[in-house]
């Protein structure tokens, strides 16, 4: 059993980036971490203690049965899940017509459906303790037109919008959702890395393939990366534990990290707002004629 004073921390996604980090990070500060891996041998990080630290195999795109079976297993280790952290996700790429809806459900089956498997596989341990704590990383690119990176973006949109209805239908249980977007941060060599998931290449979309990629290169070639994969992940500890810079603050449904994320985030609002005024006067005025 985890004392007390210690959290069980759940993470997906640590053979690298952010889950790596955010391991590393629950570690030093003295809690426990189940982190979760495709493959064991995948696992890299090096720890010489490893009495708090509990690697397991889990593949998001298992069954809800099997999800089960290794969360019971994950909580029998230490007794209970304080913190699950839904960290893991795919990036491929297809322009949306060629790669269709059989791309569409290979992205979403990993962002999003395979985390409501596991969110819904550690749920009833936390209504019965009547308390936890749920971090869903989302991306800021859920705001972003970004081809041929739409499924991914719109799995990342879909998680946030669970997100939010599933904050209410579980706080009774006193348990919180921390939608967690970051942006900007050095944890993957190249965005054309990912797999693609077309299924045919139509001619049509030649230059705004040659365009996309062109630009993304060019924003990866001058990009400074200023984003620090640790420093986030410290403070996304910080957050759930009400410790050091979060220090006396609630924590947020929304938890934006990195400068870019806020850009984005600013963005898009003004983006919708200057759409709203501009519309206002026609779009509002469509209630039903009560002079009749």
């Amino acid at each position: 059993m985890a004392s007390q004073n210690q959290l069980v921390w759940f993470i997906t996604g640590t053979s690298s980036g952010l889950g790596e980090c955010l391991v590393r990070s629950v570690l030093a500060r003295g809690d426990c971490a189940i982190a979760t891996v495709r493959q064991l041998s995948k696992f890299r990080l090096d720890i010489p203690d490893r009495s708090r630290l509990h690697v397991v195999e889990l593949e998001l795109t298992d069954s809800p049965e099997n999800m089960a079976k290794i969360v019971a297993e994950a909580v029998s280790k230490w007794g209970r899940i304080d913190v699950l952290v839904n960290n893991a996700g795919i990036m491929p790429h297809s322009v949306t017509e060629e790669g269709g809806s059989q791309a569409a459900m290979t992205t979403f089956n990993t962002n999003f459906f395979g985390q409501i498997n596991l969110v819904n596989a550690v749920l009833p341990y936390m209504r019965e303790r009547k308390s936890g704590t749920i971090v869903n990383v989302g991306s800021r690119s859920a705001w972003i037109d970004l081809p041929p990176y739409g499924w991914y973006t719109a799995s990342k949109a879909a998680l946030h919008a669970y997100s939010v209805t599933l904050a209410r239908e579980v706080a009774s249980f006193n348990i919180r959702i921390v939608i967690a977007v970051p942006g900007g941060f050095q944890t993957s060599p190249n965005l054309l890395n990912g797999p693609n998931l077309s299924t045919r290449f139509l001619p049509d979309y030649d230059a705004l393939r040659e365009q996309s990629k062109q630009a993304i290169q060019n924003a990866w070639t001058n990009w400074k990366g200023a984003g620090d994969p640790a420093k986030a992940m410290e403070f996304l500890v910080d957050v759930v534990k009400g410790e050091g810079r979060a220090k006396g603050r609630e924590a947020p449904l929304w938890l934006l990290l990195g400068q870019g994320t806020y850009d984005r985030a600013r963005a898009y609002c003004k983006n919708l707002t200057d759409t709203m005024d501009v519309w206002e006067d026609l779009s509002k005025n469509l209630d039903f004629d009560t002079k009749l």
